[in-house]
């Protein structure tokens, strides 16, 4: 067959098309293509795999407090990674106090706060405040947040179908017992509706106020105490404690080298030295972590995606709390770093005032 060389493919436009449409061939050496500059984003997701893999289908409690409750962005960034645990198939519970917002309300009304080996002393009158702004504003404010995102978020209090059930607690300063007023130690726990809400896909959300075990009285609960004994009777994989402080200090104020990894055994020891503010966060890391919750982390709430940095990266924030017997090799309870000696921190800063 003849072919009509008027009509014919020209060689060096078939070898390369950009001769035939009449555009210049790309520079190999002109810049990244939108291919390359997508592969730092694609690593960052790779780096989550083993994370999202031992995570997956588990239960993870968070207990929201601090400056990340009273700043706009970091509520909002909250809100993001909570979200974001949900989607990558892990089942979130929130717990929250509202230590600020309740400060705020009580000196609009006259009312004193007072704090006795960290805990709120609550008279009658300021248990009324604290029951309205937990559940009346803190409550409604974060649970509106996470249902920007979809309808997931669903708010309780731990009065709701006896979710907590708690007596009278004492504390104990200087080695004598002092009396809170409405403050109670939890005795009963009923996950069930919890539980029912996690199985249909939702977010629970929770304040951290108990039913009484003996009368009608409504007992306000430390969040940091309630979000402890709810990851342990849930099962928990993880506690996360959102603080105001990068995690726990190995020796404040002479350093501010954060211990990444504590065991059990190390924590008790560091106890009777910290701050009163803090002493609720470590004590509660203690009794989950005894409890069977795999690990206990302290983060800082003032940087933005904390949650997510300490779950999904290899670096991690903050200070995590394991068993005794918990392997330095387990890529969940490693931070790739040798864990920092457990110091004597003598002064160890004061949290942010709990609920």
């Amino acid at each position: 067959m003849t072919v009509n060389a008027a009509n014919a493919p020209d060689a060096a436009s078939t070898a390369n098309p950009a001769h035939a449409t009449g555009t210049a061939p790309a520079d190999p050496g002109a810049g990244p293509t939108r291919r390359h500059t997508a592969l730092p984003k694609a690593r960052i997701l790779i780096e989550a795999l083993p994370w999202l893999t031992r995570h997956h289908g588990r239960t993870v409690v968070i207990k929201f407090g601090g400056n990340a409750m009273v700043d706009e962005e970091l509520k909002a960034a909250f809100a993001q990674d909570v979200v974001f645990l949900r989607h990558a198939g892990l089942r979130p519970v929130v717990v929250h106090g509202g230590g600020p917002q309740i400060n705020r309300q009580l000196e609009r009304l006259g009312l004193a706060s007072e704090f006795r080996a960290g805990l709120r002393v609550t008279t009658p009158e300021t248990m009324d405040v604290v029951r309205m702004v937990l559940a009346g504003q803190v409550q409604r404010e974060l649970v509106g947040l996470l249902n920007r995102h979809g309808p997931l978020a669903v708010g309780m209090t731990g009065e709701d179908a006896h979710i907590l059930t708690a007596t009278k607690r004492f504390a104990e300063v200087d080695g004598e017992p002092v009396d809170l007023g409405r403050v109670g130690e939890i005795t009963a726990i009923e996950t069930g509706a919890i539980q029912a809400l996690l199985d249909n896909g939702r977010i629970p959300v929770i304040s951290s106020i108990a039913r009484s075990a003996d009368d009608d009285h409504v007992y306000n609960i430390n969040a940091d105490t309630a979000a402890a004994a709810l990851a342990a009777a849930l099962g928990a994989e993880t506690l996360m404690v959102l603080t105001d402080v990068e995690g726990l200090y190995a020796d404040w104020p002479a350093s501010d080298e954060v211990i990444s990894r504590l065991t059990v055994s190390e924590l008790e020891k560091l106890l009777p030295e910290l701050a009163s503010g803090m002493v609720p966060k470590m004590e509660g890391c203690l009794t989950a972590v005894r409890n069977g919750v795999r690990t206990a982390r302290v983060i800082d709430g003032r940087v933005q995606h904390s949650i997510l940095l300490e779950i999904f990266t290899d670096e991690g924030i903050g200070t995590m709390v394991v068993p005794d017997d918990a392997p330095d090799t387990d890529p969940d309870t490693d931070t790739g770093e040798p864990g920092a000696p457990a110091g004597t921190p003598a002064n160890h800063p004061t949290e942010g005032e709990p609920a």
